[in-house]
Order: C-alpha cells, then structure tokens, then sequence
C-alpha cells in the first residue's frame, strides 16, 4: 500500500513549525510530506526590523526549507488552485511547469501578504514590511536618504529626503520604525552636514490609540516613548494621498517624502480564492477547533490565513487573533492531529488563552504584558529577544542570532547602504554600453 501524502501549501513560520515537528514524529514509512512555497525558505517575520536595522544578519533570520526538512519533499513553486473535489491542486513550477498535484491530506496555511488601500500614489511610493527583501531594501534606502541629504545644499529636497512616513500603528508598523528611526540616529552622527532634529519620522494611526494587542496603559506607554524621540504619532489619521511623493493627511498635513511604508494591516493569502474551500467574509478558511477546514475531514489550516473558534473565550463567535503566538502553537496540534489521522487516533481541539505581546522599540527599549504583567523600558526589551530567539526554528540559526547579539555589544553598528543590491548589473552594463571612449595608454603591470 503507497505511503498516504500528506501536503503543505506554504513554508511560512506555521508550515516549517508543522513540517519540523511531522518529521521529527512520523515513523519511517508512515507518510510523504510535501511541503510547497515560492521561496527556498521561511522568514522569521518578528526580527525582520532588527534586521533592517542592521542588528542582525539578514540571512540568519531565515531559515532554508531543504536544509531543516531534510525528510521531507520541498518544491518552489506557486499553487493557483486548489480543487478539493478531486483532491488535486495546481501549481507551476520554478521553469514554468504547470503541475496537477494529488493530496491524502492537504494543509493549507500561505499566510498572508499586505492589504493595501486604493490610496492615490501608494502603490508609486510605498513598500510593505513582510519580506527579507523589503527589510534590506529600507535598510539601504534609509541609509542613502542620509547620504543624499548630508551631500545637498537644496534646503527643500534635504526635507524631503529625510521625511518618513509609516502608516499603521500594530506591532508591525511600530517596531519597524522604533529599529529604523534608532539606526538612523545611530548613523547620523556620522553626518555633521545634518542633525538628528532635522529627520522627520510620522506614525500615522487610522485608530484612537496604537498597538490594540496591548492595554490602554501599555499602548499609551508606547506612544509617550516614542514621542519623546521626537516621533510624530497621529491618531485618528487616514493618509489621503502620496501621489509623486506629496503625503497629504486627513488632519490636514501636508509635507513631501522620499519614504512611506505601509503596515496597515495584512490580508489571506489571494491564492484561497481560486480554491473550492468554505471561506469567510474576511476571505480565510473557515475551520472547527479541530483545525480542520469546514466541512472537509483532510483539509486543515491555521494561522493568518485560518478563522480557528477561541474556546477560551464567552462569546461563541469569538476567534484566534491573527498573532505568531497563536500560529506557532496551531501548527504544533495540527501536526499532532495529522498524526493522530494517519494513526486512526482521535483529534483534539486547538485551545490556548492569549498570553501577552512583547515589542522592540529599538536598542534597549520596549513594552511588554505578558499575563497582565507589564514590562517597560530594558526589561521588556530582553523578554522579546528572549522570547523570540526561544521560537526561532533550529538550533544553527539560534546560535547564530545569539552570536549578531554578542558581536553588537563591544562593536559598533555597522550602518552602510549597499544600494547596489538593488540593481548589481547597472554599472557592468554601463562599461559593457560604453563607445568611443579613448583606449588607455601604457603596458599593464
């Protein structure tokens, strides 16, 4: 009898946590997991503003599918339909392949991408905050803004250069800024054409208050700590253009920008809607506390991209918040329950009473609530390093992150752009475009 195949759609922190604990637990012969993405690897999204800050190593921040799933068959690929009738799924290959793929058990957790508004002169100006690449890219980006401006003598340009705007106040948006407007005042110094006060950093927050994950005391902590750095938060504000550069606000501020970053929120993955799978109105799978998807008895989900019931609260409606908390420990009981399919053992449900949230607000600062306990300042700071180096996956990229940590305490912070990385062949095509130019004179040497 042929091994049953179990399917992950998605290599994210949900399919690597999933995948890593089914190979670790699956007996030799027991089942062939495939597990389909279209990167190489996960990206381990809590430290990616450290990393665009320069406080680690972008590469130890994600972690390559093949090299931690070594038992388990891992394929680059984009799935673009998923036809639960028949068990199959379509994806195209890295060459272009189009491929039917058949499934005994499928799960499919994609996560999510960023959802952005029709906004006039967003999509011309702005850049999300979820990728290794978009980290690396502000990184750079931010660092030649102070290159240009401290070169400049055009007073309006130089404010326009250093203007940055990030719109949306959850963890994202704010742990983002709070690393990179702490590079930025790090590498300033090194400017004495320019000044820390003449950088402009705007939080703008459709909302009342920032970071909803925490108590009103905590949010209202977070807000204070940042606007005394001189950070702008405004609350109760829509941004209403970006168009060429000119941010207008619905508060009535209007200024030019070289830099606008959208966190406002995240959305399912677009692939689930060419899938024949129960969603909601917010466009994720609908599933029991089980984890399996409506209706369906070998399809699960979990994660961004998944409605899971919370059992741990009053209201019968209620669901799982979209955090890397609830996502990690949904990916554990999947895997468990996956198991306990394969082995004719009975399901159990997904049940975890949210225990707080921990933020970096840049080098030695942060705020924490972990089970009503509040953090502030350098304490909370080591319990979000801790806690996420305690979830990062494999003991290698463990080390190694612990390892950026140690280097940054008797060194100082690397902080160069390396703009070139965004386009490396520009000056090779240069020289190879190159005619007419006189031959050079002389013998080599």
């Amino acid at each position: 009898m042929p091994e049953p195949r179990v399917v992950i759609v998605g290599g994210g922190h949900v399919g690597l946590t999933l995948a890593l604990r089914l190979q670790r637990k699956m007996k030799p012969g027991e089942a062939k997991v495939t597990v389909i993405d279209t990167q190489p690897h996960m990206t381990y999204q809590p430290f990616l503003p450290e990393a665009a800050a320069g406080s680690l190593e972008p590469r130890h921040v994600v972690v390559p599918l093949r090299e931690a799933l070594r038992r388990c068959e891992v394929l680059t690929a984009q799935v673009s339909a998923i036809d639960h009738a028949t068990q199959q799924l379509t994806a195209t290959l890295g060459d272009g392949t189009v491929e039917r793929l058949g499934y005994d058990m499928l799960v499919v957790v994609p996560g999510s991408i960023s959802r952005a508004l029709p906004i006039p002169g967003l999509a011309e100006q702005g850049i999300g905050f979820k990728t290794i690449g978009e980290a690396i890219f502000l990184r750079n980006h931010v660092l030649s803004r102070l290159d240009i401006a401290a070169s400049t003598t055009d007073e309006r340009l130089r404010r326009r250069l250093l203007s940055f705007v990030f719109v949306g106040g959850g963890y994202a948006g704010i742990e983002a800024m709070a690393e990179l407007e702490s590079m930025a005042r790090y590498a300033i110094r090194s400017y004495p054409q320019v000044s820390a006060g003449d950088m402009r950093w705007v939080l703008v927050e459709a909302m009342g208050r920032i970071m909803p994950e925490v108590s009103p005391p905590m949010s209202e902590y977070t807000r204070q700590r940042l606007e005394e750095r001189g950070i702008e938060v405004k609350l109760n504000t829509t941004a209403k253009s970006f168009v060429d550069g000119h941010a207008v606000l619905s508060d009535g501020d209007e200024f030019d920008t070289d830099t606008v970053v959208w966190t406002a929120g995240v959305r399912p993955h677009p692939m689930l809607e060419d899938s024949d799978l129960p969603r909601d109105a917010k466009g994720r799978l609908e599933c029991t506390a089980k984890l399996q998807v409506r209706g369906t008895h070998n399809v699960f989900s979990a994660g961004d991209c998944a409605a899971v019931p919370d059992l741990t609260s009053s209201d019968p409606d209620a669901l799982c918040s979209p955090s890397a908390q609830h996502a990690v420990r949904q990916a554990n009981v999947l895997a468990d329950n996956l198991l306990a399919m394969l082995r004719g053992e009975p399901l159990v449900n997904y049940k975890h009473k949210y225990a707080g949230s921990v933020a970096g607000l840049g080098l030695f600062q942060g705020a924490a609530e972990v089970y009503g306990i509040k953090l502030k300042g350098f304490p909370a700071w080591l319990l979000h390093r801790t806690y996420h180096l305690a979830k990062m996956p494999t003991a290698s990229h463990k080390a190694r992150i612990l390892g950026d940590w140690l280097l940054e305490l008797p060194f100082r912070r690397q902080v160069v752009a390396l703009g070139e990385l965004h386009d490396p062949r520009a000056e090779f095509v240069k020289a190879a475009n190159t005619r007419g130019l006189p031959k050079p004179h002389g013998h080599a040497v």
